[in-house]
């Protein structure tokens, strides 16, 4: 599983122009965006690894985690990061894990988060999303498990 994380002042989603998802952290707090990909070999343990490794990675003021904050978490799945642009200028998508899949392990990805404490809120498996946030920092985090 890969997640793109970013810190944020605030962050929503929308799907045909309606807001599905929102976070709205405290006035001169931040929350965190995390756009979630998955691949074949992906499971429900590495689903909470990641869930666990966000949830304590210290990217907020003074050097303090989500956890250590209660920020909210905004989830949104995005098999794009799952691409390989490593030949040619069309990315492959063959790393992306399907539906079946993948659906799946991204719920299983935010409920770890839920079931660690955190507030989390989440886009539309599959739907084309419109993601609004303001990135502060900016901070911006890849991480893999």
């Amino acid at each position: 599983m890969r997640a793109l994380v970013q810190r944020v002042s605030a962050a929503s989603v929308r799907v045909d122009g309606v807001v599905v998802a929102r976070i709205t952290p405290p006035p001169a707090g931040h929350g965190l965006l995390v756009l979630v990909g998955v691949t074949h070999t992906d499971d429900a343990a590495k689903a909470a690894l990641l869930a666990k490794k966000v949830w304590t990675m210290r990217i907020l003021e003074d050097e303090q985690s989500a956890a250590d904050l209660d920020a909210p978490i905004l989830v949104a799945s995005q098999f794009t990061l799952m691409a390989d642009t490593r030949r040619g200028r069309r990315p492959s998508w063959s790393a992306a894990a399907p539906r079946p899949v993948a659906e799946p392990l991204v719920e299983s990805f935010a409920d770890a988060l839920r079931q660690l404490g955190a507030s989390v809120d989440t886009g539309v498996f599959g739907e084309h999303m419109q993601i609004d946030l303001v990135n502060d920092g900016p901070v911006t985090l890849l991480i893999d498990v």
